[in-house]
This record gives structure tokens, C-alpha cells and sequence, in this order.
């Protein structure tokens, strides 16, 4: 499931009572010790609906979301008002507390409760560069056949 940008509203400003602009960035992170956790089709879904709701809680709008069997690439837009560093902490941290309530069995792997390493990258994105960080992150499968 992703959001489509239309041709009219992809170069588009977002208008608040006190800003105009936009905040779209290129996430990474990965599971702790880098455990082959989503390696299983109903894990990975787990991971993918708390990352959407992590999202949706904070207003986070995901364009893209591509999860492996030890890491995630996501594109985002965020509201002027939220660092990156909020916006990481808010997906990574809802997320984790979200998938042990529905997976109680990974508490047998992590069992101090820390799904995610604590490593992260991001990188701001632009209109110009926005499809090609889609491309990429949606590939993500075929990058790691390599």
C-alpha cells in the first residue's frame, strides 16, 4: 500500500498558518544484531501495519515503505514542525511497542524489548530526487539478490 503522488500535487507546497513548505526524507534502520526478523511473510506484515500506524498516530504520511528481512526503507514526509530525529524515534519506538504486543513470542529473542539496533540513516529528499528514492526504496528485493 502506497500513497500516490498526483503529477499536479507532487510539486506542491504544503500551506500552514505559519509555514509553507515541504519535509520528505529517505529513512533506514535495522533490526537489533540485525536478526533476520521479517524474514516471515506474517512478520513482515506485523512490521509494516505498526510502522503504517506508528505513522498515521503522529502524521507522519509514509510515500513509500519497504521492509527486508533485517531492515526498513521508507520515504516519508514529515511536518515542518518534526526533526528527523523525532520522526526516526516515533517510527522506530511505536513500532517496536506495537509488534511485541502483537507478537509476544519475539520478547524470546529480544527480551529486553529493543526490536531495532540503535543506528539509523536518513537523508532529506526533494521533488527532483523523490522517484528515484520510490524506485529504490520499492527495488529493495532486487538490490539485495546482488
Amino acid at each position: 500500500m502506497q500513497i500516490q503522488l498526483s503529477e499536479s500535487s507532487a510539486n506542491q507546497y504544503v500551506r500552514n498558518n505559519h509555514s509553507v513548505g515541504i519535509s520528505m526524507w529517505h529513512f533506514e534502520w535495522c533490526s537489533k544484531y540485525r536478526y533476520n526478523m521479517f524474514a516471515k511473510e506474517k512478520y513482515k506484515n506485523l512490521i509494516t501495519a505498526c510502522i503504517r500506524k506508528a505513522a498515521f498516530m503522529h502524521s507522519i504520511k509514509i510515500i513509500e515503505l519497504n521492509v527486508q528481512a533485517d531492515h526498513v526503507h521508507c520515504a516519508v514526509e514529515i511536518k515542518l514542525t518534526m526533526s528527523p530525529a523525532q520522526a526516526l524515534q516515533i517510527l522506530k519506538g511505536l513500532s517496536a511497542y506495537l509488534f511485541f504486543r502483537n507478537h509476544e513470542k519475539a520478547r524470546l529473542r529480544y527480551s529486553r524489548g529493543h526490536l531495532w539496533s540503535p543506528g539509523k540513516f536518513a537523508a532529506s529528499v526533494g521533488f527532483v530526487q523523490i522517484e528515484t528514492i520510490r524506485d529504490y526504496v520499492r527495488n529493495q528485493e532486487e538490490h539485495h539478490a546482488r
